[in-house]
């Protein structure tokens, strides 16, 4: 931790889903400030997005899980409880929240997808850096527990915390018991994000002023940067402002107050260095 005792990653999520995404991740961190992508291993973009990163050995990269909106990594034939027939997880999050809670067989499907994720970024062989979940799934208490399970076993030393100040009283206990858990399991994770409250308008001026006001400790703002584009990357994103958002990560004004605010940047492992656990990897 450096002197002033801040600490900042700053991660573009859904790495892999698209070109535009992509395009927007290699830019953002070769001429701007973004330090962290977090990888969809089975989205459309996903090997193009693997390329990216292997020329790009100081991008931080992790794995950013998708049980919820979007694409399975398995075949429809592994997993038929928890995708419909395009082999796509749907986005009613209560529901199957419910479903992974209470019936045994969804749970067995579940955690076979959620290894084969793990797998597959395995198999990209670039750096395991951190490990979050689509719309901040892992905030579920099984699917928490099965990825700390799992991901022991391919090297995942770090988690994002998707605590954001100011969030409603009601959720800091259950932030405080997630927060408990990866402590537990020996798990280092962020002490807190930037992202939720503006999810698609991480403009400058949000930059700006959260920059402006970092508290002590580690945080982490992620963000949807994408180059323009004629349609929007998915349903639930067409009031987001990618580009904006990517304008942003380049802007001249957000990386003169990086530099003035003294706080370390990069992804988990920069930020955290060896305070990291020791990673246990399958043979």
């Amino acid at each position: 931790m450096p002197p002033s005792g801040r600490a900042l990653i700053l991660t573009a999520d859904d790495f892999g889903l698209h070109e535009r995404v992509n395009d927007a991740v290699e830019r953002a961190h070769l001429h701007g400030v973004l330090t962290a992508a977090s990888l969809m291993v089975g989205a459309p973009a996903a090997r193009d997005a693997i390329e990216r990163a292997r020329r790009l050995p100081r991008l931080r990269v992790g794995l950013h899980l998708v049980l919820a909106d979007g694409a399975a990594t398995l075949p429809r034939g592994d997993i038929p409880a928890l995708v419909d027939a395009q082999g796509r997880f749907g986005d009613n999050m209560v529901r199957d929240g419910c479903r992974f809670f209470f019936l045994p067989h969804v749970r067995t499907q579940l955690a076979r997808e959620i290894r084969a994720q793990f797998e597959a970024f395995r198999a990209t062989g670039l750096p395991l850096d951190h490990v979050n979940t689509h719309k901040h799934f892992h905030l579920h208490p099984t699917v928490l527990s099965m990825i700390l399970a799992i991901g022991r076993n391919y090297g995942m030393r770090a988690m994002r915390l998707p605590y954001e100040a100011h969030s409603p009283a009601w959720i800091r206990p259950w932030m405080a018991s997630v927060r408990a858990r990866l402590r537990r399991a020996g798990i280092a994770h962020n002490d807190y994000v930037v992202g939720i409250a503006h999810t698609g308008g991480m403009d400058e001026a949000v930059l700006l002023e959260t920059i402006a006001n970092l508290p002590h400790g580690v945080g982490e703002i992620y963000c949807h940067p994408a180059t323009a584009g004629d349609t929007a990357l998915s349903d639930g994103m067409r009031s987001y402002r990618h580009a904006d958002e990517l304008n942003a990560l380049l802007s001249p004004r957000v990386a003169s107050a990086l530099r003035a605010a003294g706080a370390t940047c990069g992804g988990f492992g920069d930020v955290f260095g060896d305070a990291l656990p020791e990673a246990a990897v399958l043979s």
